[in-house]
């Protein structure tokens, strides 16, 4: 009768360095997979930009690129800070500041819409809250609507010098994108 016995420490061995290069291999498999769901460098760019307003002159507004949309940025006028700062929020058909830096609940008041100590830069996402088209308002010799603000002539909402509805079809205020003063003259948008 013979008796062969095998060496169990030699079994667990190749069992675990068998399993060990399974894992590895897989790894090796599935990593280009996940790493492909990443961002690119265009998209992680694109995520946020630094816009200049040293060359923006009271009473002028630029309009930037940021996320595939436009972005509004007007240098306001004293009498349009005025102008925005009389409304009583009873008037507006949305009372929310839709700001992106402040609670969401806060109202829609003018200093609600920029940020402290720099009232007369107003910064909003340039798209219609009906129907996506961009208003006019832009330009000095664009029409402003009945506020002196912005107006978009595909279905007639006018907004006032705080982005905000003030007639028409619109339900939403413009939105303000999260946006900071890195320096006097320079903001960082996103």
């Amino acid at each position: 009768m013979a008796t062969d016995v095998e060496d169990p420490q030699r079994r667990d061995f190749l069992i675990i360095a068998g399993n060990a290069f399974a894992a590895v291999g897989a790894a090796s498999l599935i990593w280009p997979f996940v790493q492909q769901m990443n961002p690119d460098a265009g998209a992680k760019a694109l995520a946020s930009i630094e816009v200049d307003l040293s060359p923006i002159k009271v009473g002028q507004a630029i309009t930037v690129m940021w996320r595939g949309k436009p972005v509004f940025i007007r240098h306001r006028t004293q009498e349009e800070i005025d102008a925005a700062k009389k409304v009583p929020l009873t008037d507006l058909p949305d009372e929310a500041a839709r700001n992106d830096n402040i609670a969401a609940d806060a109202a829609a008041t003018d200093e609600n819409r920029t940020l402290p100590g720099h009232e007369n830069w107003l910064v909003m996402v340039g798209i219609c809250t009906h129907l996506g088209c961009i208003p006019k308002g832009q330009s000095l010799s664009d029409t402003k609507g009945d506020f002196g603000g912005w107006f978009c002539p595909c279905h007639g909402s006018h907004y006032d010098t705080a982005g905000r509805i003030r007639k028409g079809p619109a339900p939403r205020n413009l939105e303000v994108p999260t946006y900071d003063f890195v320096s006097d003259t320079k903001i960082k948008i996103g």
